[in-house]
């Protein structure tokens, strides 16, 4: 992972959108600062693509889409896309399942999820959980007394065993039942709602996250980048950013703002 200043100035400015983990990248402390919004308004106000791709569920996702300066919002680590057109005043919901698969999907989950619960003393269904609709969090350190890498590991290894795919945030375990993450429903919602296909233009967008279900982002995009805090989860990262900001979480995703706002002014 190389300094953000290593991020060489003609492929800054051939940068045409951002997408944002929020948990630890966004947020700091668990809180949204200031200057973090800033830097996303300013991001979207200053013609750039915006999209926060989030483990956080569909609940959230809708205020987010709505309320937020960004184009669309991918949540649940992949399971969907929301969109909102504010002149038309519509929300476009669109997920990879239908509600009747979703529905089982969940209540399989839920089993699995009490099983967990049983065996890694310490951990609990996430708060926000009654909030989604396609995937099971369990909490290990936001709300909860922080568990150990063994114990995280624990519940990946009970979630994997019943043959869900089990994704580590910097603050819960996410499960579901299917072949999808952020980049599968990234792919998607560019091409579906911008027409954009990225595997032809990935070099023309930035992903900026923090942890271990990141990496599939990290791995992709050429011009990926870690908030400094990324570094606290490295021994977990199954792929890495190419570079890493100096500021961790919210002040960190503002420095690469600052960053490409500026190589757009020097053009």
């Amino acid at each position: 992972m190389q300094p953000l200043d290593s991020f060489p100035l003609d492929a800054r400015r051939r940068i045409k959108g951002v997408f944002a983990d929020i948990d630890d990248t966004l947020t700091t402390d668990g809180c949204l600062t200031s200057e973090a919004y800033v830097a996303m308004e300013r991001l979207h106000d200053a013609g750039f693509l915006f999209v926060p791709i989030t483990g956080r569920p569909a609940g959230w996702c809708d205020h987010l889409a709505r309320m937020w300066p960004v184009d669309a919002v991918v949540g649940e680590n992949g399971a969907f896309y929301f969109r909102y057109d504010r002149e038309a005043r519509k929300l476009t919901r669109r997920f990879l399942a239908d509600a009747d698969e979703r529905a089982t999907s969940r209540r399989r989950l839920l089993e699995v999820g009490a099983d967990i619960l049983d065996k890694v003393p310490g951990s609990a269904f996430s708060a926000d959980q009654p909030y989604r609709e396609a995937d099971l969090a369990i909490d290990f350190r936001e709300d909860v007394a922080p568990l150990s890498p063994e114990a995280v590991d624990r519940i990946v290894e009970l979630f994997e065993a019943a043959g869900a795919t089990a994704k580590v945030s910097s603050i819960h375990v996410n499960a579901w039942f299917g072949a999808y993450d952020k980049l599968t429903m990234t792919r998607t919602m560019l091409a579906e709602c911008f027409g954009i296909d990225l595997d032809a233009e990935k070099e023309a967008f930035v992903f900026i996250g923090d942890s271990p279900n990141d990496a599939p982002m990290f791995d992709y995009f050429p011009n990926a980048v870690g908030v400094a805090n990324v570094r606290d989860l490295a021994d977990r990262l199954s792929a890495t950013p190419a570079y890493v900001t100096s500021r961790p979480a919210g002040a960190g995703f503002a420095e690469l703002a600052a960053v490409l706002l500026g190589a757009h002014t020097q053009e």
